[in-house]
């Protein structure tokens, strides 16, 4: 038998104006499990990730984590809820340290106090704890550097730590690769994939790049004009007439109209 969802939405919409951005999406997102979600340009993949993670409000709706209705809060209560959105964070302080930086997170986590003026040298359980996270994402020889200095590529492997050291249940990936160089894009996929290895986060993934997608997703939910119009496996669902017309713009009647 499933486990509860530690994710949902249900009936979630999203209007600008006279626009419906996200239509009604009941989804279920459930621990270990990895879900892309995919869809055209403005199909209302980056909405609905906002208003999950709390950037935006809902018109209607709600989006429940661990059974709470979490809609109506900020994003440091989610955050501090389980929930935490990779590739927002690392504008939290630009000119600290690599190290300052994931210092923070962790003390913050720890419920240690955020004393941006304590010395980092009388905090050696936190220094030693957010040099583990750099460890991780392969950062530790860049500590002392300020975060603003880091190529794009190493902020994304920043972002990844900051995640981490959130201990975050559910963790929110934003097209991770983006802007990424051929050569970087492997070291952020293998840690998504070690993170997913050990089963007891939630991961939500926004990507277009099919063959990242197949790489890591354990399931796939396709949105359009807003509407969720197919969700499950991978392999299965991008072969549906509905999803190959939204996402792949094919059309199957094509060749008939065609030949005709």
């Amino acid at each position: 038998m499933l486990e509860p969802a530690v994710l949902s939405t249900r009936d979630l919409t999203v209007r600008f104006g006279g626009h419906v951005a996200v239509n009604a999406v009941t989804a279920d997102f459930h621990r270990g499990t990895l879900t892309a979600i995919v869809g055209p340009n403005g199909a209302g993949k980056t909405t609905y990730f906002n208003v999950i993670s709390g950037q935006i409000s809902a018109y209607s709706g709600s989006a429940i984590l661990n059974g709470e209705d979490i809609s109506s809060l900020s994003i440091a209560e989610r955050t501090h809820r389980g929930l935490g959105r990779a590739f927002q964070l690392t504008n939290l302080f630009p000119n600290l340290s690599v190290l300052e930086n994931v210092r923070l997170v962790v003390q913050s986590h720890m419920h240690s106090g955020f004393d941006l003026f304590s010395r980092a040298d009388g905090h050696q359980e936190l220094i030693d704890k957010a040099e583990h996270y750099l460890a991780r994402v392969n950062l530790l020889d860049a500590f002392e550097q300020p975060v603003s200095s880091l190529p794009h590529g190493d902020q994304r492997k920043l972002e990844v730590a900051l995640l981490l050291a959130l201990g975050s249940d559910v963790l929110m990936f934003d097209e991770p690769t983006a802007g990424m160089s051929v050569d970087e894009v492997p070291v952020v996929l293998d840690l998504i994939q070690e993170i997913k290895a050990d089963k007891s986060r939630t991961i939500l993934l926004v990507e277009h790049k099919m063959d990242v997608i197949h790489a890591l997703a354990d399931r796939i939910i396709v949105l359009h004009n807003g509407t969720l119009v197919a969700e499950g496996d991978p392999q299965e669902v991008m072969q549906q007439d509905v999803v190959q017309q939204a996402y792949l713009g094919n059309d199957p009647d094509a060749d008939v109209r065609e030949a005709s």
